[in-house]
């Protein structure tokens, strides 16, 4: 009988590695329209190659409800927060913060030298670790992702969508 090749990977060259997995869950039907009209503008995106990016793999989650996403693997943190505060993706931002077209969103990051953090936007089931972790607002603090990591510092790139800009001033949500 013949034994399991078993193998494994030399991350040396990557000691700022960071994995992000994202997903888009259609909450309501127009949902499907919003994931038809996102889904070809995030495989241009791939496809235009950003810089740090050294994999994007598509993935489903499940058919009912509709629950699709990527796993990506980035050089390090800065590139994908680089990527992350130009366009398109501030644009893509922008308006799903304005208007969800009835999906939720979700992120999980995870860093090589370190650090977890979690965003869920319009996510009505706990998923990933809502299911364990205590719940908190993605406000304040806890509002960016560099923030949520734990990074020292602000970004060497532009600044990303403040809450002003997608909450108003003093609205609480």
């Amino acid at each position: 009988m013949p034994k399991v090749e078993r193998r494994t990977v030399d991350l040396s060259a990557y000691p700022d590695l960071v994995v992000i997995y994202l997903g888009l869950r259609v909450n309501a039907w127009r949902g499907l329209k919003t994931l038809m009209g996102i889904g070809p503008q995030i495989a241009q995106s791939v496809k235009d190659k950003p810089e740090g990016l050294l994999l994007h793999e598509d993935l489903l989650f499940s058919l009912i409800p509709v629950h699709v996403g990527m796993r990506q693997y980035w050089r390090d943190f800065e590139s994908l927060e680089r990527w992350a505060r130009s366009d398109p993706h501030r644009q893509w931002w922008r308006d799903f913060m304005r208007d969800s077209g009835g999906t939720g969103f979700w992120h999980e990051t995870y860093a090589m030298r370190g650090g977890i953090e979690a965003v869920y936007d319009d996510i009505p089931q706990p998923i990933g670790m809502l299911h364990f972790a205590p719940v908190v607002s993605a406000r304040g603090g806890m509002f960016s992702s560099r923030r949520r990591l734990g990074l020292a510092g602000e970004a060497k790139v532009a600044a990303p969508l403040s809450e002003e800009e997608i909450y108003g001033t003093g609205n609480e949500r």
